[in-house]
């Protein structure tokens, strides 16, 4: 038992080590600054959602797509689960189990988040400048990019309007969707441990106390 212990100890270690990697934060824990973002939770899933001028300048690809938008969600996951029509269990084994190709999905938000979002649990964050340059940094990392320096865009998103890019980075069981959410909130100052963020309600729950305003779920 105590082998066992030990080589899922190890497995969660590495899952904080792997792509897309945490950017170290030079500030201290995130919910004192001027700039707002949000984390959505899809009830398994969860994701975030930024001002688009702050990844568009970064990343210009996404303002040719998507144009004059006001927010822009990201989300990252497995290539196969996250893009399929109709998911199966054999497909959401396979995800877990077998380490698969990763994509980024991206979502033009037009309006206020929490109009885009309703009904959807939602947390709001406030950065420093310092602390949004890191998530910013850790979000263009997630994407791949070719020898040109540009990202590879794939099939079209599965709501609104949106689209799917390669992704950074393997999905497996130590590394999911919600602990891609963990370690963009470790970059941006958030003091939280993604090792053991598995589900989208341990995220919301760790981000709880630092809202700097909270909205219920109607």
């Amino acid at each position: 038992m105590k082998n066992i212990l030990s080589v899922i100890l190890l497995m969660l270690i590495a899952g904080c080590s792997v792509k897309p990697a945490v950017v170290p934060s030079l500030e201290g824990s995130a919910g004192k600054g001027d700039n707002e973002i949000y984390i959505v939770s899809h009830g398994w899933h969860t994701g975030f959602v930024l001002p688009a001028d702050d990844v568009q300048r970064r990343l210009p690809e996404l303002e040719k797509r998507f144009g004059n938008t006001a927010y822009i969600e990201f989300g990252w996951g497995d290539e196969g689960f996250y893009q399929a029509e109709e998911v199966t269990s054999r497909l959401m084994l396979k995800a877990i189990l077998w380490p698969s190709e990763s994509v980024m999905h991206v979502v033009a938000v037009p309006v206020a988040a929490d109009e885009y979002f309703s009904g959807h649990e939602m947390a709001k964050l406030c950065l420093t400048d310092g602390e949004l340059r890191s998530l910013v940094d850790f979000i263009e990392g997630s994407f791949y990019k070719d020898e040109r320096g540009e990202i590879r865009r794939l099939g079209d998103g599965i709501y609104g309007d949106s689209q799917f890019y390669k992704g950074v980075g393997e999905y497996h069981l130590m590394n999911t969707c919600n602990k891609w959410t963990a370690k963009g909130l470790r970059s941006a100052g958030v003091d939280i441990f993604p090792a053991f963020k598995l589900t989208a309600g341990s995220i919301m729950k760790s981000i709880a106390k630092i809202e700097c305003n909270t909205r219920s779920v109607p």
